[in-house]
């Protein structure tokens, strides 16, 4: 999820004895690790460290998703596999509509698949562009728009910030410079059911457009009235991390209980209008970690 100098050197000053286990062996020497059950607040990893400051007093770094909730919560329960495309879905997503499953500017039968391919933007989130893009079609897939994403999917959306003085930009990397390569950060976190309706809640209220709030870089606003937020001690996810091979980055979490609808429209407009992150794609999930000795004790 890092630049390997960058997340060598901070494996490095967080004392982790290697960035990597043997198989079949959790990894050890490692600070608590995420995505975890987050109704479940036992955990006896010994790492502990202090909580990041709120969302508001640190710099916006970086925002991205993932397909499926990397999560398990009391409004994300639904196991969808325990591959790079496995995860949890919310609740009430096998009920929609055909409407509410179809596309705009899709027929309403291929409106929602399954196939949400590879990391073809290789910035180690996983679970990439579900079609290669083109110099035609740089988004890939015959249409504009936001990709490996249809509606019907859930989604967990991370709004990720840094104590760093630093601009928002592509990738984790964007979360620290040179001059700070050990920073605090925060992962606010959202879980949406994607869905084809004008009502629902619309992507860009959530998104980065230069807002400065007190001398820092903030998104428009962040989700609220989908429950009290669970705060916790964690580390990066995505794809190239397990049970087996842990991330290095200290992590203060908080992530919303309950999913919100989220109109796929709007998703779209994001990525059709260009991002500073570059984003255009969903990515994959890493699985779930159960090892106790992996997880902070939730407070």
């Amino acid at each position: 999820m890092l630049p390997a100098f960058p997340r060598l050197a901070l494996a490095l000053a967080l004392g982790a004895t290697a960035l990597a286990s043997p198989a079949f062996a959790i990894c050890t020497g490692f600070g608590p690790q995420t995505p975890r059950d987050i109704s479940n607040t036992y955990g006896r990893n010994p790492v502990t460290f202090g909580m990041a400051p709120p969302a508001s007093s640190l710099n916006l770094c970086n925002i991205h998703t993932h397909t499926n909730a990397e999560h398990m919560g009391p409004g994300f329960s639904i196991f969808a596999g325990d591959r790079e495309h496995g995860g949890f879905k919310c609740s009430g997503s096998n009920n929609l509509t055909e409407e509410e499953l179809t596309r705009p500017g899709k027929p309403a039968k291929a409106a929602h698949g399954d196939d949400h391919g590879d990391d073809h933007a290789d910035d180690g989130h996983g679970g990439g562009d579900s079609h290669a893009a083109s110099k035609d079609d740089p988004h890939g897939g015959g249409h504009g728009g936001f990709q490996a994403v249809e509606p019907g999917d859930t989604i967990e959306v991370h709004w990720v910030y840094s104590s760093c003085n630093i601009e928002p930009g592509k990738g984790l990397g964007a979360c620290l410079s040179d001059g700070c390569a050990n920073p605090q950060l925060r992962v606010e976190s959202q879980v949406f059911l994607v869905v084809n309706d004008p009502n629902a809640l619309d992507f860009m209220d959530f998104v980065y457009r230069g807002t400065m709030r007190n001398g820092l870089h903030q998104p428009r606003s962040l989700p609220t009235g989908t429950g009290t937020p669970v705060v916790f001690r964690g580390s990066t996810t995505g794809t190239s991390y397990d049970q087996n091979t842990c991330s290095p980055l200290q992590v203060t979490w908080s992530v919303r209980p309950r999913c919100a609808r989220l109109d796929i429209s709007s998703l779209d407009a994001w990525a059709d209008a260009g991002n500073v992150f570059e984003e255009n794609h969903s990515h994959g999930v890493r699985q779930l970690v159960t090892s106790p000795e992996l997880l902070a004790p939730i407070e």
